[in-house]
């Protein structure tokens, strides 16, 4: 058997070319001309090219799909989508219809233009169809391009196009190595894939916040988006022109102390210049990091049940492998312009501050901190009580070397950094690896620690190992019983 992996750029298409089961128009606007031209010089394109277009001049696509609020936008791609395929299937369905798998690749794209001004990026996507007559399904990714020279931009998209389009026909019955394909021949310098959605008949088992999480963890992005609703997003679109407001954790599972940490910092987030609840978006961020805290290989289902819970609270989730915040503000501030706030506990803040996290940046800490405290950026910070010797932790009473003191003051002056001050005092008990051994021991009491509906999902959905099963058996029926050994914790109960 063929490694896949080994397969070049040019064995894939050729590969399509020789295979009379495939037939298709290929139909690329902007910048994007190259993946027919490597289906032409592979040979043997007349087996599998119906067409090649490119509306390169705007009135002209317009004219041909219709107007967009943007040139290079996922709705031009489906629009592209279903004229070319329409078209496609309206000509030749009754010649070659009962033996042919139609398809339409289709880009639109944005390069490096003259000035090395912008970022380049597209969308690409495959409309294909897996058996003759088929209802067709659609694979799309968003990619960004990081080559400093256009011909090199172009040159990566033809190689990733061809990936997209060789994975659609030959590996869709593994999504996850659909996804590390689309790298095939490139490296992560040259070009980055912050989307994947795959729709349609031949995917309705295939969970698309799964492939989110995969391009995360293969290394194609530093981060990936998905909404309440579970549908996977892009995120320099659902972040346009929009507020954002961030809390990490691992929320496992959400309680109430994750839900005041937000409620809080949301309220004092709308208050600030040009703010308000219609252009902000709330994001639950969950890293890497914290999904392997348990085990190395992360469980899907259990990355599942945390997203499930997030999304019924309204929550978009974000996914990244930034373990530092300035990493995270970073990445943030390239999708959008506007106020910027990050909620977390003192804890988290108290990191911050270790220089010794940033000992790999050649400023330091006043690197990282150049882009942390950017001007649009503000650091909401809650509270943490200690239960034994009962001192409230706040801003006020934050303890640092004296060296980085006046800096300290100088970011609570200038309100980069704000302590939350209407805190509900009465949750800080609450400890999430504690609530976690009550779930799954099913100790009474767990409920009250949690949201309403947050309690109702794990109970219906056996979330975050709810015994079910020996509940419905009969096994917990005596009296309550003590957790018996409570873990450990390395972290205050904010997280």
């Amino acid at each position: 058997m063929i490694d896949e992996t080994l397969l070049g750029t040019r064995q894939k298409a050729l590969k399509i070319n020789l295979d009379r089961r495939i037939y298709g128009s290929f139909a690329e606007i902007g910048a994007g001309q190259e993946v027919a031209s490597i289906f032409f010089k592979a040979g043997g394109a007349s087996g599998t090219i119906a067409k090649t277009m490119s509306a390169y001049d705007m009135t002209f696509s317009n004219a041909i799909y219709g107007e967009d609020r943007r040139y290079v936008c996922e709705s031009r791609l489906n629009k592209m989508f279903t004229h070319e395929y329409n078209l496609l299937v309206e000509r030749l369905d009754k010649k070659r219809g009962d033996h042919t798998n139609f398809f339409v690749f289709a880009n639109t794209v944005e390069a490096l233009n003259y000035q090395k001004s912008n970022q380049g990026h597209g969308w690409i996507g495959v409309r294909f169809q897996l058996s003759p007559r088929s209802t067709p399904n659609d694979a799309v990714i968003h990619v960004k391009m990081h080559d400093n020279d256009a011909l090199l931009q172009q040159q990566a998209l033809g190689i990733i196009g061809v990936n997209l389009l060789y994975a659609c026909f030959y590996l869709h019955d593994d999504p996850e190595a659909m996804v590390k394909s689309l790298m095939d021949n490139l490296h992560r310098d040259r070009i980055e894939v912050d989307m994947f959605r795959l729709t349609g008949p031949n995917f309705k088992h295939v969970d698309n916040r799964l492939l989110s999480l995969q391009l995360v963890q293969h290394g194609l992005t530093e981060a990936a988006l998905f909404g309440p609703d579970g549908n996977v997003l892009q995120a320099s679109e659902a972040f346009y022109k929009k507020n954002v407001l961030v809390l990490r954790g691992r929320f496992r599972p959400l309680t109430h102390v994750n839900m005041d940490m937000l409620e809080t910092g949301y309220q004092m987030f709308i208050h600030e210049q040009g703010v308000q609840p219609d252009n902000t978006l709330k994001i639950a961020e969950l890293t890497l990091q914290d999904l392997k805290a348990a085990d190395p290989d992360i469980d899907e289902k259990d990355f599942l049940d945390r997203v499930d819970i997030l999304c019924s609270q309204g929550l978009t989730v974000l996914i990244s492998n930034y373990q530092r915040y300035h990493r995270l503000v970073g990445y943030l501030a390239t999708q959008t312009k506007q106020q910027i706030g990050v909620i977390l506990g003192i804890y988290n803040l108290q990191n911050i501050f270790d220089e010794s996290l940033y000992e790999q940046l050649p400023g330091g800490i006043l690197e990282a901190f150049s882009t942390l405290f950017k001007k649009n950026v503000r650091l909401y910070v809650y509270p943490f009580l200690n239960q034994e010797t009962k001192v409230l932790h706040t801003c006020e009473n934050f303890q640092l070397a004296e060296s980085q003191r006046h800096l300290f003051t100088h970011l609570m002056a200038n309100q980069r950094i704000r302590d939350i001050k209407n805190a509900n005092l009465k949750n800080l008990h609450i400890i999430s690896d504690h609530v976690l051994a009550m779930i799954k021991q099913a100790q009474e009491g767990w409920e009250t620690m949690v949201p309403e509906e947050v309690a109702r999902l794990i109970k219906d959905k056996c979330l975050f190992g709810y015994p079910c099963d020996r509940i419905k058996a009969g096994f917990f029926l005596d009296t309550p019983r003590a957790i018996d050994a409570l873990p450990e914790f390395e972290e205050p109960p904010l997280l």
